[in-house]
């Protein structure tokens, strides 16, 4: 099996560069990733977020190798997406990452237990000592009350923590969770992403939440902005909370094209062509129509 990698205790990031995805029907193309960047680092916690028909789901898509890009590279856990055969397939998504799908149907057989479904997902993964391993995810994730019990039996939060348990069952590299709060009222979708962070921290799972809810930043240390088909802002936490300090950065790719975040772009009427004015430690960005700067006008508040 020398075509299978082995990632324990090895890469746990991903990195995809200049990503390109094109549909195409009747005869007409659509370009749902233009070229999109991202790094995730091992062991780091990120949201990525991004309204509909933003590219976030084209990317989970190539991610979860349930799709390949027209164009580009993806690595995820060191593992060439571009590069995969049927059987290299089958070891990425039993061994290397794991999936939360909004729908826990997808994670969860509706006639088996909880325990039951943990343990499935082991024996399809071919996992050793599977009574130990579902003993730590049952401590992890709080699911003792529940484990003989089935999907339908339980509250919305505790199908979507045994969805994680099931997604985490044979120790993955990297976590992909997508929109795994949709279906949670605020609290327990609160509870859920807190959930995530402990994972996160106490086993070293890489995890990309993707998702269109812009309140998950508030839970993470990273979040990643995707908008037409490209990342275009990240919003960086010094601690994670509401009164966490938050930075907002905008992402330059290697074309030097930026997208400024829409509200900017709305509140200082940005639109058709903008002028700049290069500073000695920063660019300004005016309206075209915006009279040439005086030497008071040029502040921080003024550029975009």
């Amino acid at each position: 099996m020398t075509d299978v990698p082995n990632v324990s205790g090895r890469d746990r990031s991903i990195r995809c560069r200049e990503l390109v995805r094109i549909f195409t029907a009747d005869d007409v193309e659509v370009q749902a990733l233009q070229g999109l960047d991202l790094d995730v680092a091992s062991g780091e916690l990120v949201a990525l977020v991004g309204a509909s028909g933003s590219g976030k789901s084209t990317l989970l898509g190539i991610l979860s190798a349930l799709d390949r890009p027209t164009a580009g590279s993806a690595t995820v856990a060191g593992v060439d997406l571009t590069a995969m055969n049927r059987r290299t397939r089958l070891h990425y998504h039993r061994r290397v990452v794991g999936f939360v799908w909004q729908q826990t149907e997808r994670n969860l057989v509706p006639y088996l237990t909880i325990a039951d479904n943990v343990l499935l997902a082991m024996q399809l993964g071919r996992s050793p000592d599977r009574a130990t391993r579902l003993g730590e995810l049952v401590d992890l994730l709080e699911l003792g009350d529940v484990l003989d019990r089935r999907p339908g039996d339980v509250s919305g939060g505790q199908r979507q923590r045994a969805a994680v348990a099931v997604g985490l069952a044979n120790d993955p590299a990297v976590l992909l969770a997508d929109e795994p709060t949709g279906e949670l009222d605020e609290a327990t979708s609160a509870r859920l992403l807190e959930t995530l962070r402990t994972v996160n921290r106490e086993t070293g799972t890489t995890t990309l939440i993707v998702t269109h809810d812009a309140t998950v930043s508030d839970h993470v240390g990273r979040t990643v902005r995707i908008r037409d088909g490209r990342t275009a802002t990240e919003t960086l936490r010094s601690t994670v909370g509401t009164t966490g300090d938050a930075r907002e950065y905008a992402l330059v790719d290697r074309a030097g094209r930026l997208q400024l975040p829409r509200e900017y772009v709305d509140r200082l009427g940005l639109q058709d062509r903008v002028r700049l004015a290069l500073r000695s430690d920063h660019v300004g960005v005016y309206r075209g129509d915006h009279e040439q700067p005086t030497t008071d006008d040029r502040t921080e508040h003024d550029d975009a």
